[in-house]
C-alpha cells in the first residue's frame, strides 16, 4: 500500500524559494544515506576558485525533488497523466530525491580514478539500512527497483527522461544552482518555459511521421525549442568556465592521485569511500601523509606546464587518458622522468564529457507532429546540436600540471596522448614513450 500523505513541510531553498515535502520525501529525507549528502560538496573542489561554491547534494537534491514535482503538476494539468499510475509518479519524485545517494566525496572525481559509477552504488543503497524500510514502507518491496531503474536510465515508465535524458531535471537543478552559488552568469535556463512545454509523446505519433519511437516518452512542445537551446548553451558556458577551470581540474587531479594511491596503499577500501563525506575521506588522506591532499587542503595547487585545446590532439585520440586511470598514472610517472621531475610531481589532464551537448528526444510541432530531435538538429529548430562537436572541443582542454618547473617542456604530450592505449603500452615497456612524435 501507497502509504498517505498528510500536510506537506515546507524547506526555505536560495534558488527556488519554498519546496515542498510530501509525506514520502519526509519518511526518506531524515536517512543517513539522505542525510549524508550534506556534507558532499556540488561542485568537489571547485570552492577553492568560487569561494560560494561549497553548497551540497543535499541541496540539489531537494531542488531536483522540487523540479520533479512542478513537472508532474504541469503535465498533469494538461491531462497528460492520465493513465499513469500513482505508484510512477511517487517514484519519480523519490528518484529525483535519491539519485545522488551514492556519490562519492567531491563530485565526480573518484570515477574518473576509476572507482564503480555513483549510480550503482546508489541503487545498493536504496535496499540497505534505514532508507530501504522507509521505501519498503512507503510503496512496498518493488519501490526501491522501480527507483533503481529510474536513476539508472532503465525504466520502462513513460516519465523515465525526467531522471536520465536530454531533458532531465537533474541537469536543470545543478546548472541553475551551480551558476547561482558560484557567481557567475553562465547557467541561465530557462526553467518556467522549459517545464510549461514538456509533454508526453506517444511512440506511435513519431512512427506514423517515419520515426523510430516505441513507446510513450518525455519530449518537448515546439514552443519549448528555444528554452531547451538555453539548457544546452548553459551546460557548454559551465564546463568550459566553472567545471573544468584550471585550477579546478589541478585539484581534481592531485586529489584523483592521492585517492588512488590509498587504495592502492590499503588505507581503505572503493566501497568504504563511497559511505564517507568530503571532510572524512580528506581527513584519512591527511592522516597518512598524503603529501598531494595536505596539498589540496592547503591550496598549494600544481601549475601549468602545458596547456592546448583539443584540435590540437591528434584527432586518432582512443580516450585512455581519459578512461584508464592506472595506464595514465604509469603515463605521468615516465613523463615526469622524462621531464626531469619525480614521479607524483606531474599530472596529465583530459577530461571527457561527450555527451555534453547530447539530444535526442522528440519534438511535437506546432501542428501536432511528433519528429525526434538528435544530435543533427532539426531544420529551422535546434541549431545547437549541429555545432555541438565544436562548441565540445572549444571547452575541451589539454593539460599538464607540474609540482615545480620541469627541466624539459612536455611538449610532445599531445601527441603522446593521441596515440592508440597499445602503443603507449608497447612504448612505455621499451622506455621510448617521451619519444612520441617519432614513428
Amino acid at each position: 500500500m501507497i502509504a498517505s500523505q498528510p500536510e506537506p513541510e515546507v524547506i526555505r531553498d536560495p534558488l527556488w524559494d519554498n519546496i515542498r515535502l510530501d509525506r514520502t520525501a519526509q519518511l526518506v529525507l531524515d536517512t543517513p544515506a539522505v542525510q549524508r549528502l550534506r556534507y558532499i560538496r556540488q561542485l568537489g573542489h571547485a570552492f577553492l576558485v568560487y569561494p560560494g561554491a561549497t553548497h551540497t547534494r543535499f541541496e540539489h537534491a531537494l531542488g531536483a525533488y522540487h523540479l520533479a514535482r512542478r513537472a508532474l503538476a504541469a503535465l498533469d494539468e494538461r491531462g497528460e497523466m492520465a493513465g499513469i499510475p500513482e505508484r510512477d509518479r511517487i517514484a519519480l519524485q523519490l528518484a529525483a530525491l535519491l539519485h545522488d545517494i551514492g556519490h562519492y566525496p567531491f563530485s565526480h572525481a573518484l570515477e574518473e580514478a576509476g572507482f564503480p559509477s555513483h549510480e550503482a552504488q546508489g541503487v545498493i543503497l536504496l535496499s540497505e539500512g534505514e532508507l530501504g524500510e522507509q521505501l519498503e514502507s512507503i510503496g512496498g518491496a518493488r519501490l526501491a527497483d522501480d527507483i533503481g531503474a529510474l536513476i539508472r536510465g532503465r525504466s520502462p515508465s513513460p516519465l523515465q527522461g525526467l531522471i536520465s535524458g536530454s531533458l532531465d531535471l537533474d541537469k536543470i537543478d545543478y546548472l541553475s544552482r551551480d551558476a547561482r552559488m558560484c557567481g557567475v552568469p553562465y547557467g541561465t535556463v530557462d526553467v518556467d518555459r522549459l517545464l510549461a512545454t514538456i509533454t508526453i509523446v506517444d511512440g506511435t505519433m513519431e512512427r506514423r511521421n517515419g520515426g523510430t519511437g516505441t513507446g510513450a516518452e518525455v519530449g518537448v512542445h515546439e514552443k519549448g525549442v528555444s528554452a531547451l537551446e538555453s539548457l544546452l548553451f548553459a551546460k557548454y558556458q559551465m564546463y568550459r568556465n566553472v567545471y573544468w577551470h584550471h585550477a579546478v581540474r589541478a585539484a581534481t587531479c592531485m586529489f584523483k592521485r592521492a585517492a588512488r594511491g590509498a587504495v592502492q596503499d590499503g588505507l581503505f577500501s572503493m566501497e568504504e569511500v563511497a559511505r564517507l563525506t568530503d571532510d572524512a575521506l580528506m581527513d584519512r588522506l591527511i592522516r597518512a601523509e598524503s603529501r598531494l591532499a595536505i596539498s589540496v587542503r592547503e591550496r598549494r595547487l600544481f601549475k601549468r606546464a602545458l596547456d592546448v585545446p583539443a584540435s590540437e590532439v591528434p584527432e586518432f585520440d582512443e580516450g585512455w587518458a581519459s578512461e584508464d586511470p592506472a595506464l595514465l598514472e604509469r603515463v605521468e610517472d615516465e613523463v615526469a622522468v622524462a621531464c626531469g621531475l619525480e614521479t607524483g610531481e606531474l599530472l596529465i589532464d583530459f577530461p571527457e564529457r561527450a555527451s555534453m551537448m547530447a539530444v535526442n528526444l522528440p519534438l511535437v510541432t506546432r501542428s501536432g507532429v511528433a519528429e525526434r530531435l538528435t544530435g543533427e538538429g532539426r531544420a529551422g529548430h535546434l541549431g545547437l546540436p549541429r555545432v555541438a562537436d565544436e562548441l565540445y572541443q572549444s571547452a575541451r582542454r589539454l593539460r599538464v600540471f607540474v609540482a615545480r618547473p620541469p627541466t624539459r617542456a612536455p611538449e610532445f604530450v599531445p601527441r603522446l596522448v593521441g596515440l592508440p592505449g597499445d602503443e603507449v603500452l608497447r612504448r612505455l615497456e621499451r622506455g621510448t614513450l617521451a619519444h612520441a612524435g617519432s614513428a
